[in-house]
């Protein structure tokens, strides 16, 4: 059974690790990157992965924690409904905003580069795209059901819209250097989901 130590070094590793993989990909990480920016030898991260495709694995895990905590989290404790669809969207562009990760949301990172990759990894990326492609879409049946969106609202297609938005938004900020991208994408969230302005960033 590991230890509380061993258990908080490997969150460290993976810490470290999925902020590398936003820069360099998941093929990219490596045991001798992840020693020299940890500090540790390479024998020592032996002892927590038993090859390349189980960190990557457990790179991507470590990564959703980290996306539950910074983005569905502080969507959630908003109030039910399109206040909480609109926060929701809001977290998302502010993680990127606040560069949680230096190459912007991990998962659209990834997303482009196992996308027409087979095995346990381009998996484990496509369940998280699905999660929370399907959770825009609950969020958006709530509003729908408390009438803040109209009963003929495709809320599929809603989803898909808000996700293509966001992401829209992280890569015009990361590739074109555009910092007016996270208030664009705030702007067109706003319109499509019926209001007049989001929030202040939080």
């Amino acid at each position: 059974m590991p230890t509380q130590t061993g258990e908080k070094t490997r969150a460290a590793i993976l810490a470290e690790a999925a902020r590398l993989a936003t820069v360099e990909g998941l093929e990219g990480l490596s045991l001798g990157q992840l020693a020299t920016a940890t500090q540790m030898s390479k024998s020592g991260l032996y002892a927590h992965f038993g090859s390349k495709e189980e960190l990557q694995l457990a790179t991507i895990e470590a990564a959703r924690a980290t996306f539950i905590e910074e983005v569905v989290r502080p969507g959630l404790a908003a109030s039910e409904g399109r206040e909480r669809l609109i926060a929701i969207c809001d977290a998302f562009l502010s993680h990127v905003q606040r560069e949680v990760f230096p190459g912007g949301c991990f998962f659209s990172a990834a997303a482009a580069e196992v996308g027409t990759r087979r095995g346990r990894v381009r998996d484990a990326v496509a369940a998280q795209q699905r999660d929370w492609l399907g959770l825009l879409e609950r969020l958006a049946r709530e509003a729908q059901e408390r009438g803040e969106l109209g009963g003929d609202e495709d809320l599929r297609q809603l989803a898909f819209e808000l996700n293509a938005m966001l992401v829209a938004a992280n890569t015009a900020f990361l590739l074109q250097g555009d910092r007016t991208a996270i208030a664009r994408a705030r702007g067109a969230i706003a319109q499509r989901l019926g209001v007049s302005a989001f929030p202040p960033l939080s």
